[in-house]
């Protein structure tokens, strides 16, 4: 399995979209500052995952939800 996730800082509110074969070790990561896109904007928060089968269609999905129309669809979700 293959997961598309958002995570929201909690110090900005910005989300962030990511993809990984490792929904859990992933968002450990985000969490322990080893991730350059989100070491300062900590604590962060997992607020959405989606799983997919094929780490394509969790790519795909990513790239979507980082479009204006995926930004729109996860304001609608949360």
């Amino acid at each position: 399995m293959f997961y598309t996730y958002v995570i929201k800082s909690k110090k900005d509110d910005n989300l962030y979209v990511g993809f990984t074969g490792n929904l859990e070790k992933r968002i450990v990561e985000h969490y322990k500052g080893l991730v350059e896109a989100t070491r300062g904007r900590r604590p962060l928060k997992l607020v959405y995952y989606e799983a997919c089968l094929s780490k394509n269609k969790a790519l795909r999905r990513e790239k979507y939800l980082k479009t204006g129309f995926g930004r729109s669809f996860l304001k609608k979700r949360m």
